[in-house]
């Protein structure tokens, strides 16, 4: 069975099967940090590029006004 190009350009290192389950538990927790850390700036920007974000938004309610 031929394994098809792998879409990294880094070498791929040999690795154990315990250090490539590691790796990648060490990546998922990698990128969940930095997705909390900047989930403010990350939500912004791609909010500003939806084109669901050109729709004018309903007027945000005064909570000191009654709503009746």
């Amino acid at each position: 069975m031929n394994e098809p190009d792998s879409p990294l350009w880094l070498a791929k290192p040999q690795l154990s099967d315990e250090a490539a389950a590691q790796l990648l538990s060490f990546l998922h927790e990698l990128l969940t940090g930095f997705e909390n850390a900047y989930f403010d700036q990350l939500h912004r920007y791609y909010a500003s590029r939806s084109p669901l974000s050109k729709e004018p938004r309903p007027p945000e309610s005064d909570p000191n006004q009654d709503p009746f």
